[in-house]
């Protein structure tokens, strides 16, 4: 019965080592703080330049939303997007899969 779930026991190992190692590392930490990768970027860029992180435009515009509650629909439309490409994908593995195992069964 092990052999059949391998790679489930692996993924659920490898899940729970992962969680193990964030709740050990995020406890050590003291007066950690979230930045987002864009501003620790900007930071380093400016700091090994020597430019103000002003002095950088970006070569495409970004443009901010109107608000944080449109904000959170474009993130939450794009997370279901996702979600069903990738539903859909399993889908089709799922079903290729049935259609072999049919196949051997009629022939």
């Amino acid at each position: 019965m092990a052999k059949n779930y391998t790679l489930e026991i692996l993924a659920v190992v490898a899940i729970l080592g992962f969680c193990a190692v964030f709740l050990y590392t995020s406890s050590t930490m003291t007066g950690a703080e979230f930045a987002g990768s864009d501003n620790v970027g900007s930071g380093l860029i400016a700091e090994f330049s020597g430019k103000d992180v002003e002095s950088f435009t970006p070569l495409i515009p970004q443009w901010e939303p109107p608000s944080g509650e449109i904000e959170s629909c474009l993130f939450a439309l794009q997370a279901a997007i996702g979600g069903i490409f990738v539903g859909g994908v399993f889908g089709y593995w799922l079903g290729q899969r049935k259609g072999l195992s049919d196949a051997k069964v009629n022939q």
